[in-house]
């Protein structure tokens, strides 16, 4: 469900969000939002294991670092997907639910209108305002519906 977006601009625009507020612009950083945006939804290991393809030395307390460092300044966002390490996406990417299926673990993005009555359910009767940015919907797609497959612990099968 990302965007498509002009790829030589944005690690431009990266950089001028890391300038603005006084962060150098290290290959480190660098390489983390390049996986970050290449994997879509990665956990740290994941973003890990793709960054030390370029640059073998960088360590997995670096990538931590830098995930915290990111979010923190509004340029990635996490999301917990199930009961392992959470995964990361860019922020500008962020504007979606995740529908988690426990049989086969296909993660699927799907628009926040999708949870508007919901939203509107929880505001009205428990007078409560509902942030939809980190919501995630567990249960079984269609297809393992359809195959009688029983919830379970699924690895995890992203679907953009």
């Amino acid at each position: 469900m990302a965007a498509a977006r002009d790829t030589e601009r944005v690690p431009q625009a990266w950089d001028e969000q890391l300038r603005a507020r006084g962060y150098r612009v290290t290959p480190q950083r660098q390489l983390v939002l390049e996986a970050v945006a290449r994997l879509g939804h990665a956990t740290p290991e994941d973003v890990g294991a793709e960054v030390r393809q370029a640059a073998r030395g960088v360590n997995i307390s670096t990538i931590y670092r830098t995930l915290e460092l990111l979010e923190q300044l509004g340029m990635v966002t996490h999301a917990h997907l199930g009961h392992g390490a959470p995964t990361y996406h860019l922020a500008v990417d962020a504007d979606h639910v995740h529908l988690v299926c426990r049989s086969c673990g296909k993660i699927t993005e799907v628009s926040p209108d999708s949870v508007g009555p919901l939203v509107t359910a929880l505001n009205e009767e428990q007078d409560f305002e509902t942030d939809v940015g980190h919501l995630t919907v567990f249960g079984r797609c269609g297809q393992c519906r359809r195959a009688g497959a029983e919830p379970g612990r699924a690895t995890r099968n992203l679907e953009p």
